[in-house]
């Protein structure tokens, strides 16, 4: 397996890019390690191998992580004193990464990417992490409401959701690289195929929804008058 420029190139640059800009406490630390460790283990593991010569799914659960999974905690691991500061615009971003996404499955794109992995490859991955940030930045440091943030994450779910479901219904393989993928174990082209379509809208629904649900609680505490809360939102003010 050769070594992969998102393990040996991304993680150590995000690490430094994030120790340089930041003064984070012990729990943002631990977030953003988590992320780095995250995205290492998804391009270093045999995970890689399959992803990038055998398998759909294991190339989906690798986009997922930069898409998805360590844009959000690495956006957690910024201090809200500096998260404060950038303003990402929701209806800008989202449009962004759901385009992203789709683009980057259509057929035709997906299998060049496979078959130029020194190169164009490594793009998809750039732009999935890059859009991922943008995605999860305005729920962790934008100064919406709350019912906002709940709205916005109830629409990338619904937005995002169809790719999945569309991949693990279509009754044919759609995609010529892992059609023709040597397999010495494994589902087949078609099941590999609903495998990872069914899992990806699965793993959608179940991050999504749980953020969906935690800002739509906070909302209705918000109404409620919840004291911490208040206070809480005086303090992202003042960090404005």
């Amino acid at each position: 397996m050769h070594p992969s420029l998102e393990a040996l190139g991304f993680v150590p640059a995000l690490a430094i890019a994030y120790a340089v800009a930041t003064r984070p406490a012990r729990r943002e630390v631990a977030l953003a390690a988590a992320a780095l460790l995250l995205i290492f283990l998804a391009f270093v593991t045999p995970l890689q191998g399959w992803a990038t010569h055998t398998f759909l799914w294991a190339h989906l659960l690798q986009n997922v992580v930069l898409a998805e999974w360590a844009p959000a905690l690495l956006v957690l691991a910024v201090p809200r004193r500096l998260g404060a500061r950038l303003h990402v615009p929701m209806l800008v971003v989202l449009p962004i990464w759901v385009v992203t996404y789709f683009v980057w499955h259509l057929p035709f794109i997906y299998d060049a990417a496979l078959h130029h992995q020194h190169s164009l490859l490594h793009v998809e991955h750039l732009t999935y992490l890059v859009a991922g940030l943008a995605l999860w930045w305005p729920v962790v440091h934008g100064r919406e409401s709350s019912g906002t943030k709940a709205a916005y994450l109830f629409g990338a779910f619904v937005l995002a959701s169809p790719l999945g479901l569309l991949l693990g219904l279509i009754p044919h393989a759609i995609y010529p690289f892992y059609v023709h993928a040597p397999r010495t174990w494994g589902p087949g082209p078609l099941a590999d195929q609903q495998l990872a379509g069914m899992t990806m809208a699965l793993e959608e629904a179940a991050v999504f929804f749980a953020a969906f649900a935690f800002y739509l609680h906070r909302f209705l505490r918000e109404e409620q008058g919840d004291p911490q809360l208040l206070r809480a939102r005086l303090d992202r003010a003042r960090d404005a």
